[in-house]
């Protein structure tokens, strides 16, 4: 039940899914400190500490079940969230208190974990990715070859295609998977390094043994699953890899934000509509409305996502020497929210490329009232063909173009340029071919071509490296 009473984080309530949400939980977070401590203590018994099984059993028996309540009383008092959960742990496995976190800083449990957790955000991230390209590529295969006005500067231009142009937003797509990829690359944990990144308290308990220092960081490490560290850092693993991270979660913001806009201005020209729900209500006072509120909130998300790398340039930027603890209470706030706003762009993005509607009519109708002149040139050169003077020729179809272009904008008629043609003398050489210039598939070039090229060699080998991830679906939650 919402307690009603106080403020609820629309990020959790509204927008994203229960998985990256239970991804950032304090749950999550407080099992992975004490994976930690429990892979920090056995790796040192077998590196030859006075640390027993019988004390790694006790850890491992509570490794799942956090007293939450008690942990909160010792924070309390402490002041201190790693210490009080390391005396809240020490409580249920009483033989082990004394070697809890023994050597270590609290950057050991807090970075790993929080690296960890954006490891597995970013997975969660690449999944979405990958299923809205696959259903853009659906979408895109099933109107390739349905021709729609192109717009340069939101102004009509040559045509292409309702398929081409959603190879446009995939490309956008392809481009963030690979930034993520490389993000992914170069992923490492901050490792097993001490109060300033030095492992001198490690030395110190390994009687100046390094061999035994560097074993014990890579033990550690394996234990998790992982086998790169950071050569070097200070108390904390670089705060440049938020910002990276933050970057790539920015660009696909942006591609989903232009997507959203695209949708919105072909909603408002009837060509192409988000999904809308048989009870759904576009407005309050217009019952006819039909908004587009999954790409609005989506444009609204991303907006707020493409905001947060500076936030976390500021904090890469202002980290004295080898930490300094004002990033601590922002970066509970900028990664998590990151995270959690995409998650819900993505969900939606996932809901409406999945569920897009076409109104092929409506944008037949569109290219009638601009292909006349469009196909100004097509024309002039079949008059060229039998016998015509071009320069006369091109002076007549300006002057019938501006005929038509009144028509239209002076007295809010329709294009009559084509019957403007018919009835000039001059054209005559075209009238029995006006049908067949005015196909407008001929205007589309290699659009259709371009699509299935792109599909295959750019687009597919991609979602067969991630075949397993695919089938997810887009839950819009409110």
């Amino acid at each position: 039940m919402t307690d009603n009473s106080v403020y609820q984080n629309p990020l959790i309530t509204r927008y994203a899914s229960s998985e990256m949400a239970e991804n950032f939980s304090d749950e999550k977070r407080f099992k992975l400190w004490r994976k930690l401590w429990i892979a920090l203590a056995e790796s040192e018994m077998e590196l030859g500490l006075k640390i027993t099984q019988s004390q790694i059993d006790e850890m491992k028996k509570f490794a799942e079940n956090i007293n939450f309540e008690l942990a909160e009383k010792f924070e309390r008092e402490v002041r201190h969230d790693v210490m009080a959960h390391v005396k809240a742990f020490g409580t249920q496995a009483s033989s082990a208190m004394p070697i809890i976190h023994l050597g270590a800083t609290s950057c050991f449990v807090d970075c790993n974990s929080e690296l960890i957790i954006l490891s597995d955000a970013l997975e969660i991230i690449k999944g979405k990715i990958v299923n809205v390209i696959d259903k853009l590529r659906a979408f895109a295969i099933k109107y390739k070859d349905v021709p729609t006005l192109g717009f340069t500067h939101l102004q009509p231009a040559q045509l292409t295609t309702v398929g081409k142009r959603a190879t446009l937003w995939i490309q956008d797509l392809l481009m963030d998977y690979q930034n993520l990829e490389n993000l992914q690359s170069a992923f490492r944990l901050r490792g097993v390094k001490g109060t300033t990144g030095t492992q001198a308290s490690f030395m110190e308990l390994f009687n100046g043994d390094e061999k035994k220092v560097k074993e014990l960081e890579k033990k550690v490490v394996n234990k998790l699953g992982y086998d790169k560290v950071y050569s070097v850092t200070g108390q904390t693993y670089p705060r440049k890899f938020d910002y990276n991270v933050l970057c790539v979660l920015s660009q696909i913001a942006q591609s989903a934000y232009k997507f959203s806009n695209d949708i919105r201005i072909l909603q408002n020209m009837k060509e192409v509509e988000e999904p809308f729900e048989k009870s759904q209500i576009g407005s309050s006072a217009m019952a006819y409305k039909r908004n587009p509120m999954r790409c609005e909130r989506m444009g609204s998300l991303a907006r707020f996502i493409i905001s947060l790398p500076m936030n976390s340039a500021i904090t890469a930027g202002t980290q004295w020497f080898e930490r300094t603890l004002d990033d601590s209470a922002n970066r509970r706030i900028v990664n998590a929210q990151a995270f959690l706003a995409l998650d819900g762009v993505l969900n939606i993005y996932m809901n409406v490329s999945e569920n897009l509607v076409v109104y092929e009519k409506v944008i037949a109708k569109h290219i009638a009232a601009e292909l006349p002149f469009m196909a100004t040139e097509n024309i002039m050169m079949e008059c060229v063909k039998t016998g015509g003077n071009r320069q006369e020729l091109h002076e007549k179809i300006r002057v019938l173009s501006m005929q038509a272009g009144k028509n239209v904008k002076e007295l809010g008629k329709e294009n009559n340029l084509i019957e403007l043609i018919k009835a000039e003398p001059m054209f005559d050489a075209v009238s029995g071919k006006l049908e067949e210039i005015l196909d407008a598939k001929k205007f589309i070039g290699r659009a259709p071509s371009q699509v299935i090229e792109f599909i295959k060699n750019d687009v597919d080998p991609v979602l067969k490296k991630n075949e397993k991830r695919l089938g997810q679906k887009g839950d819009v939650k409110i």
